[in-house]
């Protein structure tokens, strides 16, 4: 399967770089500032792209994503709005794209049909943070035929033998949880993040992207391991949350304030 996130990673690796994936949750404060949102991204020289489909009970998510969630419902966003959005991206850019979505979503839409929606569009991967990992193969048969990725999240508290069943189950990346709790931007990552690699390391060679939590270049530079690519979300969302139909050109700026 020649999947864009794995292309991405193989590439990125060959210039022994990192990833830079970002995130937003799509309608907030509206579809076109959204598009217009990730088009400063990606002219800022983002790597993989991550959309978070609104849901009214985001249980993973702090408030800053939560009351995105809650602008974009009412802005009237549905799950076709971001299917549209996907695909009006890929007329101009080939970027890895992943879905970030609750599975409740999934089986409301039917499945096969969202599968194949995804595909259409153009997505690549899911991100479902109440998939339990028991339940993640089922749904695995139906994405697999349409050859987009599921993506895992492990935390440092996993436990060992669920942490090898979770990490078996992954495909693309393996989300890695920075901290406990739910997503926000922290001003310290105090978890010890060395070990949480090594247990991971030895017993996958699939990318380790870290996220929860990460909001500036101090923090990322700071943080040590191997880490194949860093995740932002919270802080995108909070400057949209200021700027509103004006943030496009103030998320671009951020952006390169990350990859400078």
């Amino acid at each position: 399967m020649n999947n864009r996130i794995d292309l991405k990673f193989k590439e990125l690796k060959e210039s022994n770089k990192k990833a830079l994936i970002t995130f937003v949750t799509a309608g907030d404060p509206d579809i076109e500032t959204s598009y217009k949102v990730i088009r400063e991204m990606i002219a800022e020289g983002i790597d993989i792209l991550e959309i978070g489909i609104p849901f009214s009970d985001p249980l993973a998510e702090g408030p800053t994503i939560e009351k995105a969630s809650y602008r974009a419902l009412a802005s009237n966003t549905t799950t076709d709005d971001v299917f549209n959005l996907v695909k009006k991206l890929r007329v101009d850019y080939n970027i890895p794209i992943i879905l970030m979505l609750y599975v409740n979503l999934i089986y409301k839409y039917g499945k096969d049909k969202f599968m194949g929606k995804c595909t259409e569009a153009g997505i690549d991967g899911l991100i479902i943070p109440d998939l339990p990992i028991e339940e993640v193969s089922e749904l695995k048969s139906y994405a697999s035929a349409k050859e987009i990725y599921i993506i895992n999240l492990v935390a440092p508290t996993t436990k060992s033998d669920r942490l090898l069943k979770t990490v078996k189950e992954s495909e693309g990346f393996i989300y890695c949880v920075s901290s406990l709790g739910v997503t926000g931007e922290r001003k310290k990552i105090t978890t010890d993040l060395s070990d949480f690699y090594n247990r991971l390391r030895s017993i996958t060679n699939l990318p380790l992207a870290l996220g929860f939590g990460l909001s500036n270049k101090k923090q990322i530079d700071g943080l040590k391991g191997g880490w194949d690519g860093f995740i932002i979300g919270s802080a995108i969302v909070n400057i949209i949350a200021q700027y509103g139909i004006d943030s496009p050109e103030y998320v671009g700026s951020f952006i390169k304030s990350l990859k400078n």
